[in-house]
C-alpha cells in the first residue's frame, strides 16, 4: 500500500481514501466533493481527520493513511496504514451497540453512548496495515 499524495481521492469502488503519514508538515483539502457531500481533511504525522459536512467523521493519533473508507448506517470498513501504533476515534450512531473487528477478528463490542464516539487502537508497528470493520449489531 502507499500513502495518499493528493491526500483523499474517490476510489473506483465508491470508497474514499484518504491521509499522509508521512508528510512533516500539517496539509489540508477542504470541499471535496463525493455523492454530494463534503469532505475535509488535515493529515501530516502527527494526526489525520476527516469530516464530512463539518461532523467528525475519523480521527487518528499518530497521522494514518486510510484506504478504501466505507460507512453505511450497518458498518463501516477500511485499511490503515501507518508506522505506529495508532488510535483511531470514529463519530457512530448514538446509542447502539457495535462489534469492532481487526484482521477479521472481534476484539470487542462497544455502545456508545451521547456523542456516539468509538475509540480503539490498531497495531501498525510490527506490521503497517491493519483491516478494520466495525458492525452495528442493535
Amino acid at each position: 500500500m502507499a500513502v495518499i499524495e493528493e491526500l483523499i481521492r474517490e476510489e473506483e469502488d465508491q470508497t474514499i481514501s484518504f491521509g499522509n503519514y508521512l508528510m512533516e508538515t500539517k496539509k489540508k483539502v477542504l470541499d471535496f466533493e463525493v455523492n454530494g457531500h463534503l469532505y475535509k481533511i488535515k493529515t501530516f504525522c502527527e494526526i489525520t481527520k476527516l469530516e464530512k459536512n463539518s461532523i467528525l467523521l475519523f480521527e487518528s493519533v499518530p497521522g494514518t493513511t486510510v484506504h478504501h473508507f466505507y460507512m453505511d448506517n450497518k458498518m463501516v470498513t477500511f485499511t490503515i496504514e501507518g508506522e505506529k501504533d495508532s488510535q483511531i476515534t470514529l463519530e457512530l450512531e448514538a446509542d447502539k451497540e457495535y462489534k469492532i473487528y481487526l484482521d477479521q477478528v472481534l476484539v470487542g463490542k462497544v455502545y456508545p453512548k451521547h456523542s456516539g464516539k468509538v475509540t480503539f487502537s490498531v497495531n501498525l508497528e510490527d506490521k503497517k496495515t491493519q483491516e478494520v470493520k466495525i458492525e452495528k449489531i442493535s
